[in-house]
């Protein structure tokens, strides 16, 4: 690729008007485009559909490894209960969940 480039470079200084360049250019856009922006633009969009869907009762896990379980949802932030026998509960925010497990009731349904 580095030939190719240093080749489009000295037929652009020769009078053809760069237009291999711009091409080159042009590529390498359109491979950025679908190897990295295309793919982050859809991980992004995933999260939010995951943290819209959290409700009451969804085993969750934040960002920074805590294990809990969703006691009430508000528009930006989650009431967690980490621990049910001292019934501890933590404040926080949507954003800061990074996955939901599965959800306590399907879990009971289950068994």
């Amino acid at each position: 690729m580095i030939n190719f480039l240093a080749q489009a470079t000295s037929k652009g200084t020769q009078g053809s008007g760069g237009w291999p360049l711009i091409l080159l250019f042009g590529l390498m856009f359109v491979i950025m485009y679908f190897l990295i922006l295309r793919p982050q633009r859809k991980k992004e969009r995933d999260r939010k559909d995951m943290l819209s869907r959290v409700k009451k009762n969804d085993r969750v896990v934040t960002a920074g490894g805590i294990h809990g379980v969703v006691v009430s949802v508000k528009e930006n932030e989650l009431l967690v209960r980490v621990d049910d026998a001292k019934d501890v509960k933590l404040r926080i925010d949507k954003s800061a969940i990074s996955t939901i497990i599965e959800s306590k009731d399907e879990e009971e349904e289950e068994k």
